[in-house]
């Protein structure tokens, strides 16, 4: 596989959805400073589910509802996200799950 870099854009993004894999996503996430855990996991997971139904990455609002009845309630909020990648949540997700850049996020 080539370096991560060859495979991403000048942000980070991976430039095709088929060069993302999990090896890809731990270092995305290293390049943020994050450690992927569980809870990381759950939410990439889901994205990734999200993005393959509807063919786009979906707005922070309609996700967060998303993760509430998939996740619980618990999950279903923004703080939640935030903790988990932190400053720019659903860009550093989106990321890491080898996923566009969305158009509106927090």
């Amino acid at each position: 596989m080539l370096p991560i870099q060859a495979l991403t854009d000048k942000e980070g993004y991976l430039k095709r959805l088929s060069d993302w894999s999990e090896d890809a996503a731990v270092t995305i996430a290293r390049d943020e400073k994050i450690e992927l855990t569980a809870a990381h996991w759950e939410v990439i997971w889901l994205l990734r589910e999200v993005h393959r139904e509807y063919q786009h990455t979906p707005v922070t609002r309609v996700f967060i509802k998303i993760m509430a009845e998939k996740l619980g309630a618990d999950k279903g909020r923004s703080l939640y996200l935030m903790r988990l990648f932190p400053e720019t949540p659903m860009r550093k997700a989106c990321k890491i799950a080898g996923l566009p850049k969305p158009t509106n996020c927090i």
